[in-house]
This record gives C-alpha cells, structure tokens and sequence, in this order.
C-alpha cells in the first residue's frame, strides 16, 4: 500500500472541459438491468444488488470514454439535490456518468408505490465489502479520499489482515480547510492519476463528495469514484451498524441519531422533514425532464467568436463578445480602477463599454477622458441604477452578452472569460461571479427569493444563527455555496452576465425600483421564462462596498421595495403578511441609533412619495452627439400639478436645439399655461375647447419638426427613450407608428388594482398595442395618413387601429413609467371612459372584447393569474356597464397624480 496524505483544493478550471448538466443517467452501462425514477426530484436507478454490483465491476475492468461515478440516493440527498435544493441540477457533466443507488427506507417505499414493485436498499456501507472482493479477485487497484489519518490507518491495518490480495493505490486525507485550496487541485489529481487507481472511494460526506467527484472526477484518472460517505469510519469500526431488525423497519436514521446525536440532528430533525415532503411532491415514474439552464450532450468547452480587440475597448457601433454596462453617481475616485481591470479582460474577448453617468455634474466623466474607447455620457438625472441600466443599454449596440457591473468593482484576471465559460457550458440566462470584500473575504452575494418565512427569520435573527434553514433567510451564508457553481435564485446586481437573448426577452429594469430589488424583480423575470441564473466562484471580483453608501431615508427605500416587490408578484394576503414582517424587522432595530427614523417611512406608504425617486437635472442635456430632430407634443387640460415633471425630463433635449416641446392647453383654468410658459424654450398654445384631439391638431399646426411624439402631460418620458423613439420613426424604413416600451407603476395602489395591470401585462395586445403608454410617435409618413385627429375620445386606440402590425413599433429601451390608479374606484372611472372612447371607433377594424377575452383565457397558468384575469374580467365589465352613463366631469384618474420631485445619489446597486 502506499501513503499519499495531501491537501485537498476546490477544482481545476479546464477551459476545455465541458460545463454542468442535471444528472442525465448512465446510458451507457451494460445491458437493460435498471430502470429510471424520480424521487424527490432526483434521478434513482432501481436495480438489482448484483446488477449493481455488476456494473461497477464491469466499468473498473473497461476502458469508457468517461468514469462512473456511483451515489447513495436517501433523503439527505433529496435535501441537497432534491426539487428546489441549492444544488439542484449540478450534479453531471458530459465527462462523468451517474449511478443512482436506491438507498433509504423512505425513498424504497416511494419507489415500490411508483412501479409496484419491490426494490433492494443499496447503501454504500453495505456493498463496500463485496465491492473490495470483486477488485482483488479483478486485481483492480483502490484508492480512499476522505476521513481522518487514523481512521484511513485503522481500516488499511484491517484491509491487509483481512483482505491481503486487494492492491491499495493510496490514501489521501485532506481537512476541511484546504478543501476550497485551489493550488493543490492539480497536485492532488495528479498524485491520483499517477497511483493509477481504478476505484476511488470519496469519503467527504454530502454533498461535499458529489460535487467533488462532479468537477474533478475525470481528472483522477479512475475509472469508478464511489460517493459512499462514512464508509470509512464503517469500516474502521467507528459506526456500528444498526441491528438488521432496526434496519428491517426503516429505522437505520433513529439509530443513527442515537448514537451521534449532535452532528446527525440537524439532518434528520431540521432538513429530513423537509426532505420527505419533496419526496412526497416531486416523485414520479420516469427520469427528471431536463430544464433550461442544463448543459447540452455536445462539448460547449470552446467559446465560438472570442476575439481580443487590438486597441483595448471595441467601438460600441461594432458587435462585441461582452457589452460592459456601468452606471456611475460621483464615482471618479472607482471608475477608473474597473475600467482598469476590465481592460485586461480584452485580451481574451472584445468588450465594449457604456458608462451612464447619474451625477449632478460632470467631475465623474471627465475622469473617464483617459478612456477613449469608453462611451461615456450624462444621461440627465439620477434615474436610478435600473434607469441608469436601461438609459446604458440603450447605448451599447449588438454584443453577445451584457455585463452590468458596479463602478466600485474591481475583476479578478480571468473573470470575464470564466462567467462566459460558465454561460455557454450551462446556456444560463444569467451568470453570477464570486465577490470578495477589500480584505480578500467572502461577501454573502447569494439570495433565495423573497418569502414570508424568510422575512420573518430575518426580522428576528438578523444575520445570528447563520446556519438556520434556507426558509428561514434569504441570505445564503453558507460556505460551501460559495465554493461550489450551482443555481440560485437571485444574487446582488453588483455584477451579471445577462445572454443577449434573454435580455431582449425580459426587457427593460423596473424604474419604478429606483434603487435596491430592482436586480430581485429582474432575475424572477428571467426565471418566469425558465431560463437559469448559475453562480460561478471562478469568475472573482472585489467590491469595495463602502461607495454604496448608507441613510434613513435609502433603507427605509430598501424596505419598502422589498414591499413593492412582493405585492408585485403576489397576491393581496400574502403581500400583506410580508409588509407586516418588513415592518417587525424596522420595529425591532427602532432603538438602534442608525435606525432611527427608518419604521415610520416604512410603516406610513403615504411618506413612501418622499423616498428617492428618480429626477432630472435643470439645463443637463445628454452629452454625446447631437439630439436627434423632432417635436414633442403635450396636450394638457388642468395638468399644473404633473405637468412640471414632465418637462423638467425634456429640459435637456429641448437644450439640444434639435427637439421642439409643444404643450396644447386645452380648457385650462388651473395655471397650465403658467407652468409651462417658465421653461425656456416650450412653446404654448391655447385652445378654448376642453378637447384632447383639438389639443392635439393645434399642437400639430405649432410644430415643424418630424417625427412627432404625442405625450399625456402626466407621462414623464427618460430622455433615451425619447431618443431611441425619434430614431426610429426618423428612419425611412422604419415604423410610420411606434412608442417607446413602458412599465406600471402600481406601488401604493390597492390589491384589485394591482391584479388588474398584472393581468393586462400579459396579453399580447398590451404589449404590441400603441395605447397604455401614454405616449407614441408619427413619422411624417404615419401623419400624413392620419391628416388630422377626428373629435374621439380614444385617440391612442384611434391611431393604434390605423396601422397594420408590420407598421407598428415598440422601441426596446428605458421603459416610461405609467402610475396606475391608486383604487378600484380611480380604475373604474378611468375604464369608464377607456370604454367609451373604444365605443366610438366601431368602424375602425382593429382588436374586440372576444380577442380580449381568448387572450385573456390563455394568460392562465395557475391559480394567481387565473385570481388575476377575473379581477380584470370583473373590471373589464364594470367599466363597459358605467361607459353609458354620461359624467359631467372630466373623467381621468388624480389618485397617481400627487407625489414630489427630489434628488438622491445612486452609487451601487
């Protein structure tokens, strides 16, 4: 025998290996003896004892392409790789092949009720002893990873009394704190393929040893790694087996229990319940169907269109592998460093960069003068980091990928390449690095989703207890999740790989966020298409968190998006139950001195208007090139309230020279015209009749720029959107009709109005339709077959209807943001006259109620959208009904009409 006691590292990162996959089975063992299930959300292979034993004897003596790896299959492994589990869908890789063994008397009582037929309990303590006298009868070699020097002592002593012929390759021992040690992965494999061990047994207990054989399997050089656990400490008589009549009944775990009460009673007390509820939930008869985020059968180790761009950063006009999306408030003293960093990324790929500049002055972008291959520009205002995002992305051209990355970031070498390794391996949706404080730590970046049992554990325990159950915290403190790639839920928008399809599918960031859970409501999109978001701790970075920044009135912001979020994505109770334990949470640090003031913001939504907001800065208009051409055009009727938002966000365009504002008042006696009169450079003009279409004919007689964008004075329109939506329609070939995309903003609103929007988000029509945004443009061939506006009420519908599909556009770009009603009663009135503006153009052909009601009939997926699509229904009739009922005053909604402008900072997200 010979002694090779080492250290054990993380993994090798081989640029040529393939990436992660979901268990697939192992197609290629001998002969039709197993049959596949699911238990628990987990592959099992059910077969014989000697049909299992069979197939590991057959693959040591063999010569595969690729080594077998063999796993026990109980309830400790549901936990941790079961449906829902942190390593869901790790396990394989195209290199490695999986045996599944039936192990746990409930798992065996699962499957038997699934085939109705019994099978054997295979654990990995009870075939050992035959598995070692198949190898010395084979003359295979046997090598033991894991367990302690004495132990692996004591069990060699016993192997040469007992078994002299068995031929024993080596024993490595590492501890627990070398196990992340990544200088002596090749060390290590290398000292094991040397040995030329045939079977490796892999003692490092779950789920370490799975994932152990997972990334480092292939580069042992053994033909069949056995994932058995304690089966050293078995062997040297450590654990005494359970009588076989305990073990008869399915009691094994309450033996166990008993005689190590503190290390196994977290697993079978805390995570076994759990664990037996997944298998009850997500077992069936069959192999688990693959899910996006899986790694493809063919070798996606190569990255395809890689190139380094000769000068350092590629042109924003040319497609690039990697779009570098920035966002920036104050941040000369940071920027500068990352774009250090990521410059000598290049060498590997070509980057683009885009650097949206929320600052109140330009200190931020003349530091970025030494780039020049950066495109660098003012966007305004403070839009917020998502504004800031969109207004970015707006800007960055074609690219395979999007990196959006904090200015106070600092990329380790490699980090580029290795999330781009880790997309095409995976085919992720979204990739996530590792991050590392200044002082080399681990931060805590990972995240579960938001929940009522997770805000709970959170408001009471705070970051004590870190090792509670995940339902207990959304923080994944964990260690091991940050030294292994798996799936999670969401992870802190300090740093994403975004693949350039899934962007295009979610969409824009939600402005509405401003700051703090906008990366939450971003990634729960990208999941709703089943596309992954994966971890990959081999692309590194450092954050320097300190820029971030901290006051009463951004935390409480914090707690109230988390608020906002949930009530998006959930229904009425349950959204009511989450804010209760938001508010226990600010409750509980009230005493403490930099949480003062923090409950009443949060407790009191009417103080939620006076949180940071995005705003726009007086006479900054964008700075990179010339606006392009066009009118903007405002009819208002009693709008002094709103309206000066509106044109405060237009001050920088109009500042260009290239964008004439018109606001057509119409039946004003509120001081419309005064306000608008004060900006400098806006036309007014005034119509006596209190009519929205002779407001907007007489806006058109004012203007002499094209294209045309015609916007309700309520609707503040991001100058990039203004943009992009004057580009397009300036186009020759472009759309003659197109608005720019937009976002609901139904914080503070009530559950039935919340439901509704949720529902008329997901009808096609809401999506593709010209009306709802409250803004759309004409090119001057769009116009001129329109000629002028008829005296309707529904002039959006109107010109919608005008145009055929292939005529209309939706411009991708930072979305403007609609605040809906507050109250079902605010709805109904505005339905009201929504209903009978549509009542007028029954001549028009265009959509109908029974469109409506099909579309609305396949937006059902499951209870919450089914609750959703009834209260729109609901609505949808009530407003039909009232439409006949004539109303003296002006129909329109004031209850989204009243909140204050102000100015924060936004440095990190």
């Amino acid at each position: 025998m010979t002694s090779a006691l080492g250290r054990l590292p993380r993994r090798i990162h081989k640029l040529g290996m393939a990436g992660l996959v979901a268990p697939r089975g192992t197609a290629a063992l001998p002969g039709p003896r197993k049959r596949a299930v699911t238990l628990g959300g987990v592959r099992v292979d059910l077969m014989s004892r000697e049909n299992a034993l069979a197939a590991i004897r057959e693959r040591a003596a063999g010569n595969a392409e690729v080594p077998l790896g063999v796993l026990s299959a109980n309830l400790d492994h549901v936990n941790h790789f079961g449906a829902g589990s942190r390593w869901e869908g790790t396990l394989g890789v195209p290199s490695l092949e999986w045996l599944a063994l039936l192990d746990g008397a409930p798992l065996v009582a699962k499957a038997e009720e699934l085939t109705g037929q019994r099978w054997p309990r295979l654990a990995g303590s009870d075939l050992i002893g035959q598995i070692l006298d198949d190898a010395a009868a084979q003359g295979r070699s046997v090598g033991f990873l894991g367990g302690s020097p004495e132990a692996q002592q004591l069990v060699a002593a016993r192997l040469e009394a007992e078994r002299p012929s068995l031929r024993v390759a080596g024993w490595w021992a590492p501890g627990r704190h070398v196990l992340t040690d990544a200088a002596a992965v090749a060390e290590l494999c290398a000292d094991i393929r040397a040995a030329g061990v045939d079977i490796l047994v892999v003692c490092l207990g779950k789920p370490r040893q799975e994932l152990w054989i997972r990334e480092y399997g292939e580069l042992t050089g053994a033909k069949v790694l056995l994932a058995f656990g304690a089966v050293i400490d078995f062997l040297a008589g450590h654990i005494r087996r359970a009588p076989v009549q305990i073990s008869n009944m399915g009691l094994e775990w309450a033996w166990r229990l008993a005689m190590e009460p503190r290390r196994l009673a977290k697993r079978y007390v805390v995570e076994g319940p759990e664990a037996y509820l997944k298998l009850r939930r997500h077992s069936l008869d069959g192999a688990p169907q693959a899910t996006s985020g899986d790694v493809p059968e063919a070798d996606s180790g190569s990255l395809h269109g890689a190139r380094a761009a000769a000068d350092g950063f590629t042109p924003t006009d040319e497609h690039a592998d990697v779009a570098a999306l920035v966002v920036t408030y104050n941040n000369g003293a940071d920027v500068c460093g990352l774009l250090e960093s990521l410059r000598l990324q290049t060498r590997e790929q070509s980057i683009k960069v885009v650097v949206a500049d929320n600052s109140p002055n330009p200190e931020t972008l003349s530091c970025l003068q030494e780039f020049p291959g950066v495109a660098a520009f003012a966007t305004g205002g403070n839009l917020g980091y998502a504004g800031g995002i969109n207004a970015a992305c707006s800007r960055a051209g074609s690219a395979d990928a999007y990196l959006v990355l904090n200015p106070d970031l600092r990329l380790c070498p490699g980090a580029v390449l290795a999330l781009r390794k880790s997309m095409e391996s995976t085919s992720a949706g979204v990739v996530v690095p590792l991050l590392r404080d200044d002082d080399g730590s681990v931060y805590p970046s990972l995240r579960r989703e938001p929940s009522i049992s997770r805000a709970l554990g959170d408001a009471l325990l705070g970051s004590r207890f870190q090792g509670r159950p995940g339902w207990l915290t959304e923080m994944d403190f964990d260690a091991e999740s940050y030294a292994h790639p798996h799936k999670v839920d969401w992870a802190t928008g300090a740093a994403l790989l975004i693949r350039s399809d899934i962007a295009e599918q979610v969409g824009g960031w939600d402005e509405s966020y401003f700051l703090y859970s906008e990366e939450t409501d971003y990634l729960h999109r990208v999941r709703e298409l089943k596309a992954a978001v994966w971890f990959e701790p081999l692309a590194a970075m450092v954050h320097s968190r300190g820029a971030s920044g901290s006051s009463p009135s951004l935390d409480a912001l914090m707690g109230a998006n988390r608020i906002r979020y949930v009530r998006k994505f959930h229904h009425g109770s349950y959204a009511r139950t989450f804010r209760a334990a938001v508010v226990l949470s600010a409750l509980l640090r009230a005493p403490l001195p930099a949480h003062r003031g923090i409950l009443g913001l949060i407790a009191r939504e009417s103080r939620w208007a006076d949180l940071p907001h995005a705003v726009a800065y007086p006479g900054r208009p964008e700075q990179e090139g010339d606006f392009p051409s066009g009118t903007v055009i405002i009819p208002a009727h009693n709008e002094a309230s709103v309206l000066g938002r509106t044109l405060e966000a237009l001050k920088g365009p109009l500042a260009g020279g290239n964008v004439d504002v018109v606001v057509a008042c119409n039946g004003c006696t509120d001081g419309t015209e005064a306000v608008a009169g004060a900006v400098p450079g806006v036309r007014v003009v005034t119509v006596e009749e209190a009519s929205k279409t002779a407001a907007l004919n007489a806006g058109d007689q004012a203007a002499g720029r094209w294209p045309r964008l015609y916007v309700d004075a309520d609707i503040v329109v991001p100058a990039a959107a203004l943009r992009a939506t004057l580009e397009a329609l300036s186009d020759d070939d472009g759309p003659l009709c197109a608005r720019p995309a937009f976002a609901y903003d139904t914080a503070g609103a009530t559950w039935a109005v919340r439901a509704y929007y949720r529902a008329r988000n997901r009808l096609p029509q809401a999506s593709a339709s010209m009306w709802g945004a409250g803004v759309y443009g004409l090119s001057r061939k769009g116009h001129d077959r329109l000629g002028e506006f008829p005296p309707v009420t529904a002039d959006d519908c109107y010109i919608d209807r005008m145009f055929e599909a292939s005529e209309k556009a939706t411009i991708a770009c930072p979305p403007v943001t609609v605040r809906t009603p507050r109250t079902g009663r605010a709805l109904l009135a505005t339905l009201k006259r929504v209903y009978r503006g549509n009542s007028e153009l029954r001549d028009v052909p265009g959509a109908h109620a029974r469109r409506t009601l099909r579309q609305l009939a396949h937006s059902i997926k499951g209870p919450r959208s089914a609750m959703d699509a009834a209260v729109y229904a609901a609505f949808a009739l009530a407003g039909r009904a009232a439409r006949r009922r004539k109303s003296p005053a002006w129909e329109r909604d004031d209850s989204s009409r009243n909140y204050k402008l102000q100015s924060w900072g936004v440095g990190s997200g």
